[in-house]
């Protein structure tokens, strides 16, 4: 049996509603110049955009943010907004999902707020777009699972939009929707300015997937091709730090993620970051977020305060 979007448009028009808190609602449009919906009220879900070819346009209270191909831009509840077509350009296709978030979402988006309850995340690798466009088609079909036969392999035919309505259906939906933010603002990413090298761009993305894992200069130098002496000069001159500071940097930003997202103990943050002595880690955390991982949990002073 087939879930449909129960008289939802194909898409929606100034004036038209978001839908209801508690459902999930995921659609796959591409839309010609003019296009433009505006909710003087916004929503009570939070809304989801992936980019995935020309360029939108969205207003959140005062903010407003431009999105291109491979641009996530996340909207929050209760604050009026608008989104459509950028004005010349000639068209928008993009992902959209309407939700309630899960608690972890929101550190993973924290730092992407732009104020009002606008999170703006670019750009996404290059790498990373297969698999989040991968997660957003299976989002769209498990919307339509009806939980008593087997969950769909695709969605069928062109439907572009779904609603998850049982319990099922919208676990494995929001699963899908935790994939997406998990791979474009979970993953904690150092902005790199244009003109860094292919080869440190690639080390630097190494150390963010994985920081917890036992990179060295070697190791690291290994996997683009150049000598560890050549690797650490051009890492430092162009990054403006050694790359063994800049791994140290990404474990601490993942323990502070885990930190606020998980009820793991201190020593196992630190050995889940990398991490192999926790009283080191207690003191470089310290020196990084000015409080100790435990007071930096619970909302804690910060030292000397």
């Amino acid at each position: 049996m087939t879930v449909s979007a129960d008289g939802l448009p194909e898409a929606a028009a100034p004036g038209d509603p978001a839908p209801p808190p508690g459902l999930v609602v995921v659609g796959h449009f591409d839309q010609p110049s003019g296009y433009g919906v505006d909710r003087p009220r916004g929503a009570d879900s939070w809304l989801f955009t992936w980019t995935t070819g020309g360029r939108g346009r969205l207003r959140h209270g005062n903010r407003e943010a431009g999105a291109g191909a491979g641009d996530l831009v996340v909207l929050g509840p209760g604050v009026p907004h608008g989104y459509g077509v950028e004005p010349g350009a000639p068209h928008w296709e993009f992902w959209w999902v309407h939700c309630q978030v899960r608690p972890t979402w929101r550190s993973w988006l924290r730092p992407y707020g732009t104020g009002a309850g606008m999170y703006v995340v670019t750009p996404t690798p290059d790498v990373l777009r297969g698999r989040i466009g991968t997660a957003f088609r299976r989002m769209l079909a498990d919307a339509r699972w009806t939980g008593t036969e087997a969950p769909p392999v695709r969605a069928p035919g062109e439907e572009q939009v779904a609603v998850a309505h049982g319990t099922a259906a919208r676990e494995l939906a929001l699963c899908s929707l935790e994939e997406v933010v998990l791979l474009t603002a979970g993953i904690a990413r150092t902005p790199l300015q244009p003109g860094v090298d292919a080869r440190v761009r690639r080390a630097q993305a190494l150390i963010d997937a994985d920081p917890a894992a036992p990179h060295t200069v070697r190791s690291l130098a290994e996997h683009v091709a150049l000598s560890p002496s050549r690797f650490a000069h051009l890492f430092t001159r162009q990054l403006g730090q050694s790359p063994m500071r800049a791994l140290r940097e990404a474990r601490l930003r993942h323990a502070a993620r885990l930190l606020e997202s998980t009820g793991l103990s201190v020593e196992r943050v630190a050995a889940a970051s990398g991490f192999v002595s926790p009283y080191h880690f207690n003191r470089v955390f310290r020196e990084r977020y000015g409080r100790p991982p435990g007071a930096y949990r619970t909302g804690g002073p910060m030292v000397g305060m």
